[in-house]
C-alpha cells in the first residue's frame, strides 16, 4: 500500500508498505531496520519481536530521540518491558504497535517536526503458513 500523501520533502520517510516489505523513500526494505529523519540503519538485529532484547535499544538511543516507536511485525505483540526499560529510564517515550501502524505514526510525527525514531520489524508472510508472527 502506498501512502496517499508524502508531505515529507527531505530525510527518511516511509512511502508505503506491503506484505514482506516496507518502502523507505521508495526503496523496499525486507529486513528489520531503524529509521529517523537523518539516519536509516538497515538490518536491525531482531527479525521477530520475540528476539528483541535490551542490546537492540542501543542504536535507537544513540539517535537521541524524544520518542521511539517499535513496530512488532504484522501483528501487535508487546515485548517484555525490561527489553525497552532503558528508554523509559531516560525519559524517552515508547510506543509499541504493529509495523504498519508504526510506519504511519512515524510519518505523522516526523511531519510535525518531532524527534522520532522507529525500530521496524518487517514481519514477512511465509507462503502457506500465515505470518512469521504467529
Amino acid at each position: 500500500m502506498k501512502f496517499s500523501e508524502d508531505k515529507i520533502e527531505q530525510g527518511y520517510h516511509v512511502s508505503g508498505y506491503e506484505d514482506g516489505a516496507i518502502l523507505v523513500n521508495g526503496s523496499a526494505k525486507t529486513a528489520s531496520f531503524i529509521i529517523s529523519l537523518e539516519e536509516l540503519i538497515d538490518d536491525w538485529a531482531p527479525a521477530h519481536i520475540d528476539e528483541l532484547s535490551t542490546q537492540h535499544m542501543q542504536p535507537l538511543l544513540e539517535l537521541q530521540p524524544e520518542l521511539v516507536l517499535i513496530g512488532t511485525g504484522q501483528k501487535l505483540k508487546f515485548p517484555a518491558i525490561e527489553h525497552y526499560a532503558c528508554l523509559i529510564q531516560q525519559n524517552i517515550g515508547v510506543e509499541i504497535m504493529d509495523s504498519a501502524a508504526a510506519c504511519r505514526t512515524y510519518n505523522i510525527l516526523l511531519g510535525e517536526g518531532r524527534k522520532v525514531v522507529a525500530g521496524i520489524i518487517v514481519g514477512a508472510r511465509v507462503k502457506g503458513k500465515g505470518t512469521r508472527d504467529e
